[in-house]
């Protein structure tokens, strides 16, 4: 590690993965601070929900001042669906992504996949008996979203591996540095096309026989908003598999590992499975998938904690150090569910307000409370697990855990 390394590098260096809440701590001291890149990087919870909800923070990585060669992704995903875009056109294409994602309009649609997603929780952890040793991630946490997000999309079943190995080959080259740069964009851009080119052709499949699933319904529809253009129903599929299916694996899997090494808690979870909704919210705030909103740029001069924000400049939300903030909640470096005051930052905030937020909180909390129930004296076989390499999509690459046995699934 460079002495001359900021913070901020600091906390992207794969050597500080496992733990960056220390960090948080010395990144906090200056709420708004200016690397040497001409990036702003805010760390504060109060800075980072003013900037969510400022309309001068633009998510268009267009209006950079200075546009770098790096925007692979954005030219194989084609407006990476909404995320990637401002008001007024993000509102109008979230209103045609959510009409048949949640309420008003399909209000029932994560509801009506409870049973479903509840046999295929049980499925996974009855696949751990007969054994003492289990990977957490690759057993269970990678396997269940991947499958919820082809079922909701209408991917064939047969599919759904390459699924799994597309989303899996774009976040791993998503890692910090510089010396293999060129190769992880080759590599990301590559699967990307590969993507896109499968979902092109799903959605002419959809559009040429619709079903009563979420792509046939984008595909489709045309009211009031107009219709989505065969570009925006890809990039909208490629976002729910790309952001929805990673963020879930790692909530999980951060989630088992919280368990692990709160073993009271642990034991709690097991007589009261109820108490997973508190937890899984505390978790978002104390563990959370997402650490960073790295998609931000100024459009104008922001004046903020005594900091100048410089118009075209990128700007960084931290949001995992936002959430640990001791300016905003009490004994934030202590994991606690029964806090009477949970507000948090692990789905953001604003117009981007995390569109599956429903879906993966319903994921983990079937998930973690089904392992608590039914693993017998589980524990760690490394403590820390190994890490994926993306400092922006946190969580274990491996989560190894021993134990003496399965438990049968309550009827």
């Amino acid at each position: 590690m460079s002495a001359s390394q900021s913070v901020f590098q600091r906390i992207l260096d794969p050597a500080n993965r496992a733990d960056p809440y220390r960090l948080y701590h010395e990144l906090r001291e200056v709420p708004v601070r200016r690397e040497a890149d001409g990036t702003y990087v805010v760390s504060t919870y109060r800075e980072i929900v003013e900037l969510l909800h400022d309309p001068r923070v633009s998510s268009d990585r267009r209006n950079l001042a200075r546009p770098s060669g790096a925007d692979a992704l954005a030219d194989a995903m084609p407006a990476l669906a909404f995320i990637g875009l401002d008001p007024p056109e993000h509102d109008r294409l979230r209103r045609l992504a959510m009409r048949h994602f949640g309420p008003p309009h399909t209000p029932y649609r994560v509801e009506s996949l409870l049973p479903e997603m509840s046999a295929m929780v049980t499925g996974l952890v009855d696949g751990l008996a007969g054994r003492h040793r289990a990977d957490i991630v690759d057993d269970v946490a990678y396997p269940l979203p991947v499958t919820v997000i082809c079922r909701l999309l209408g991917v064939p079943r047969e599919d759904e591996p390459r699924f799994h190995a597309w989303a899996d080959a774009i976040v791993e080259t998503l890692g910090p540095g510089e010396e293999d740069r060129a190769e992880r964009e080759r590599a990301r851009l590559e699967t990307t096309l590969h993507l896109r080119d499968y979902l092109q052709e799903l959605v002419a499949a959809h559009r040429r026989d619709p079903g009563d699933d979420l792509l046939s319904g984008l595909a489709t529809y045309e009211g009031p908003d107009g219709a989505m253009a065969p570009a925006d129903v890809v990039a909208t599929a490629g976002l729910l598999l790309i952001a929805g299916h990673e963020t879930t694996v790692n909530l999980i899997a951060n989630g088992m590992l919280t368990l692990l090494r709160h073993p009271d808690l642990l034991k709690r979870l097991r007589g009261e499975p109820d108490l997973v909704v508190r937890f899984v919210e505390e978790l978002l705030r104390y563990e959370p998938p997402v650490q960073f909103l790295p998609q931000r740029v100024a459009l104008a001069d922001i004046e903020l904690a005594g900091t100048t924000i410089t118009a075209g400049s990128p700007v960084v939300l931290a949001l995992a150090s936002g959430s640990r903030d001791p300016a905003h909640i009490p004994d934030p470096d202590v994991f606690d569910p029964d806090r009477p005051y949970t507000e948090h930052l692990g789905f953001g905030g604003g117009v981007h307000y995390c569109f599956g937020a429903p879906l993966a909180r319903l994921e983990a909390q079937l998930a973690l409370r089904e392992l608590a129930a039914r693993l017998r004296a589980p524990r760690l076989v490394a403590d820390p697990p190994p890490y994926r390499p993306s400092a922006t999509l946190r969580g274990p690459r491996h989560l190894l855990v021993d134990y003496d046995g399965v438990d049968p699934a309550s009827p």
